[in-house]
């Protein structure tokens, strides 16, 4: 299980993030840039933004416990993990996923 420590140490873990408020979630961003994951205490899940690539590699892992969000940003690949039941080390290897993707769109926009 991950709590909300252990999510918050793993999402601040990355070059330059930080924590900061999103509604009723904690959002982690990295500074300056767009948000790659939010964590929601009342039901100890992460919504981790994907590509829509990799957010279909990682519901094919766990259907049960990682889904897309369902509505639009689920199509974009927003996806929800359950963090009492997936693994560590998938969370982590999502939300470098995640943060990887906001540096690519930084590149991109650069061009």
């Amino acid at each position: 299980m991950i709590d909300m420590k252990a999510f918050q140490k793993m999402a601040l873990s990355f070059p330059h993030t930080e924590q900061v408020p999103h509604f009723e979630r904690v959002g982690f961003k990295i500074t300056g840039k767009r948000m790659f994951t939010t964590y929601l205490e009342k039901n100890n899940t992460a919504n981790i933004f994907l590509s829509p690539v990799e957010q279909a590699l990682f519901c094919k892992m766990d259907k049960t416990n990682i889904y897309p969000v369902p509505n639009k940003w689920g199509e974009k690949g927003a996806t929800t993990f359950e963090l009492n039941a997936v693994a560590k080390e998938v969370v982590m290897e999502a939300l470098l996923s995640a943060y990887n993707e906001i540096l690519k769109a930084k590149v991109k926009n650069k061009k």
